[in-house]
């Protein structure tokens, strides 16, 4: 087993994360060491608001394996200048995110740690305009062009092929490079991590996949994505109606959900598995996985946050 530790960005300081880190500990225990980026000193005020005794171990960014203790929480400090515990969500995180980020990214690439989780940011006050999530910020850091959003689950997982973009730009920006590119990234990482071969549905665009236009989506684009796909997949259906796709009958024949927009499949999804599912980022020279979760302004520091899905991100590093 590898035994590199995992590293955590804490994300957008004043969001839910910290209390939900501090649960996941509390109430699991697991094999490898976590290594945390973030605000020391508001972590420690976190901690002491929502009643938590957790220990603090400070390390330096260039740590040794030895540094790290097994009953503290390790981190590595940024400066945060903040005189409350929990504030408004605003720009002023943007400038302590990026030097979060750009430390965890340090070790990536050095291949000190396992691989990375990410607490939620603010899309609004963080990404600029042309980047519309982590997935896509990641992408940009280590010069990617071909990547993938997997929103994993043990029993089903789902992949859209385009991301955080208004529903208008949608059938503009779909591409069949796109969708044969992400298919082969999602059957690698399953065939990598699994060794299974996935069994993978595609969706239409157009309600039942129909469009009364002669140059509609699933005729020009779709269909000849999936029909050079089945040369070299063993398992692709498609295009299927995402309407009735997700009926229990239908679903329990795949693995992978590959949509092509957001809430196609991330709607379904979430209805039927709630919090136990994680976000995957496939394509970067490392696994980047965030909670399938936001930042939750409105319940931060109330102590009533469900702590689900970190733990299943970062179970998802330990049993490897």
């Amino acid at each position: 087993m590898n035994t590199k530790p995992i590293l955590i960005i804490t994300g957008e300081p004043f969001s839910i994360f910290s209390e939900i880190f501090f649960k996941t500990i509390k109430n699991y225990k697991f094999k490898k060491k976590i290594v945390l980026i973030g605000s020391l000193n508001l972590l420690k005020k976190q901690n002491k608001f929502l009643g938590f005794n957790n220990v603090f171990n400070q390390i330096n960014s260039d740590f040794n394996f030895s540094d790290l203790k097994k009953n503290a929480i390790n981190v590595i400090n940024v400066e945060l200048k903040t005189t409350k515990t929990f504030a408004k969500i605003s720009k002023k995180s943007k400038n302590f995110i990026k030097i979060c980020f750009d430390i965890a990214l340090n070790l990536l690439l050095k291949k000190k740690v396992s691989g990375v989780i990410n607490g939620p940011i603010s899309k609004v006050n963080f990404l600029s305009k042309n980047i519309f999530g982590v997935t896509e910020y990641f992408a940009k850091l280590t010069h990617v062009n071909n990547y993938a959003m997997l929103i994993y689950n043990k029993d089903l997982s789902v992949s859209p092929i385009t991301t955080h973009i208004p529903i208008n730009n949608v059938s503009k920006s779909l591409k069949k490079k796109n969708i044969i590119n992400q298919t082969l990234l999602i059957k690698k990482f399953f065939k990598n991590y699994f060794n299974k071969d996935a069994k993978i549905a595609i969706t239409g665009l157009n309600p039942h996949c129909e469009s009364r236009l002669k140059n509609n989506e699933e005729l020009i684009i779709i269909k000849p994505a999936i029909k050079y796909l089945k040369k070299v997949c063993k398992y692709i259906d498609g295009p299927l109606s995402a309407d009735s796709l997700f009926m229990k009958k239908n679903i329990k024949k795949y693995d992978v959900v590959i949509g092509m927009y957001h809430d196609q499949v991330l709607t379904p999804f979430k209805s039927l598995y709630n919090f136990n599912a994680i976000n995957i980022t496939l394509g970067l020279p490392f696994i980047r996985i965030s909670p399938d979760h936001g930042t939750n302004e409105h319940m931060a520091g109330k102590n009533i946050s469900n702590p689900e899905s970190l733990y299943h991100a970062i179970n998802f590093f330990d049993k490897r």
